[in-house]
């Protein structure tokens, strides 16, 4: 969502010539000694081409008001702070320490990469807020950081959603599901959640995001939008983009969640902790995806559909907000799937030899009922399953 900008004026970037000489034949006309020379030319600087703005008394107050210009910062400060550190050691964690890799660890590594860069791109938005919306890195700065923004939001949404789908057909179809749950399957899987990504914000990057507001004097980056593009390109482009990226997903991933759920309460287990708490963890995970990600990518609908009937920035604060809500995902994330595990917890004692009674008890057992309990057992500590 932006702010729509209307354009006030343009100033030209070319460069006009004076010809000297040609005031030089006028002062010696007739003397023949200019006539052999080479044209002599001065340059006349004019002012560089900038496209200027204006935007609603709702835009201006916003962007210089302390919501904008103190909390988001502080907000998205305090994230950074969290989320790059808890990312950074379950990535390598994950890369140095987890054998063998497992769909679940390929997932639970992709989603902690873009977590970590998504934390590592904050600092830019940081400095552009507390700076009063001032953007001072460039245009095509600013379209890097704003196209790595949207892809980034919604690799963790499809990596989320896979995640989801792991993780059903490994509980409610444990063994018809192995062939599909393959290290290889995953790795494919993750290519193209990156590559549909980054073609999804490929526009973003190819167009320009920064505008000024000779009002304010400041540059915009992405929060001001020519009104012209919003209504002609961005109001078909995000509805979209939303819809495929989140809507699909989030049917999906609703639908995974509910049935583990089922699944989990009609299964005879005798450890009830163990179960209650997969529930407890598969609830939570669900909820998190949703408080994280919808109010978003509803209120950017919601933008968009106003839009199309005149322009509307009576929504810009909501969605604001909302971002960061869902920038709190790139701190749930590594708590829930990775320290929340007690696969993890217990790793150094399973690397020990400590594991051995485990792997004795599951050969009581037979392949069926082994790979059914570790489903239930281990659904969220799927560092570990045994197939």
């Amino acid at each position: 969502i932006t702010f729509a900008g209307h354009l006030l004026s343009t100033y030209d970037d070319t460069v006009d010539y004076l010809d000297l000489s040609l005031l030089d034949s006028l002062g010696e006309s007739g003397s023949g000694l200019i006539s052999d020379q080479l044209p002599m030319k001065k340059p006349i600087p004019r002012p560089k081409e900038q496209r200027h703005y204006f935007v609603s008394d709702q835009a201006k107050a916003f962007l210089q008001g302390r919501l904008a210009t103190l909390f988001v910062p502080t907000f998205y400060t305090l994230v950074f702070v969290v989320s790059v550190p808890l990312n950074l050691v379950a990535v390598v964690m994950f890369v140095r320490y987890i054998r063998p890799r497992k769909p679940a660890v390929i997932y639970m590594l992709n989603l902690s990469c873009t977590d970590l860069f998504f934390g590592l791109l904050l600092p830019f938005k940081i400095s552009y807020h507390y700076h009063g919306n001032n953007w001072i890195y460039g245009d095509w700065m600013c379209r890097a950081m704003t196209a790595a923004f949207y892809c980034n939001m919604y690799c963790s949404v499809l990596l989320i959603s896979s995640i989801g789908v792991d993780r059903f057909l490994a509980v409610v179809y444990p063994m018809a599901s192995l062939t599909w749950r393959s290290s290889k399957t995953a790795t494919l899987v993750c290519i193209s959640i990156w590559l549909l990504a980054l073609g999804g914000v490929a526009p973003l990057f190819f167009s320009a995001q920064t505008v000024y507001l000779p009002e304010l004097g400041i540059i915009t980056c992405h929060d001001v939008q020519d009104v012209g593009d919003l209504q002609s390109y961005y109001v078909y482009f995000f509805p979209a983009y939303a819809s495929i990226f989140f809507f699909l997903p989030l049917v999906l991933t609703v639908f995974c969640y509910l049935r583990i759920v089922q699944a989990l309460k009609a299964a005879n287990v005798g450890n009830r902790s163990r179960k209650t708490r997969a529930v407890v963890m598969t609830v939570l995970v669900l909820v998190m995806f949703v408080i994280c990600f919808t109010p978003t990518n509803i209120i950017l609908m919601v933008h968009y559909v106003q839009l199309s009937h005149g322009s509307s920035d009576s929504s810009y604060q909501a969605y604001l907000l909302s971002l960061c809500i869902g920038s709190l995902s790139c701190c749930i994330d590594p708590l829930l799937y990775y320290f929340g595990s007690s696969s993890v917890r217990g790793r150094s004692w399973l690397c020990s030899g400590g594991g051995e009674g485990v792997r004795q008890a599951h050969s009581d057992h037979t392949v069926l009922e082994a790979l059914a309990i570790n489903s239930i057992y281990l659904l969220f500590e799927s560092l570990d399953i045994y197939h």
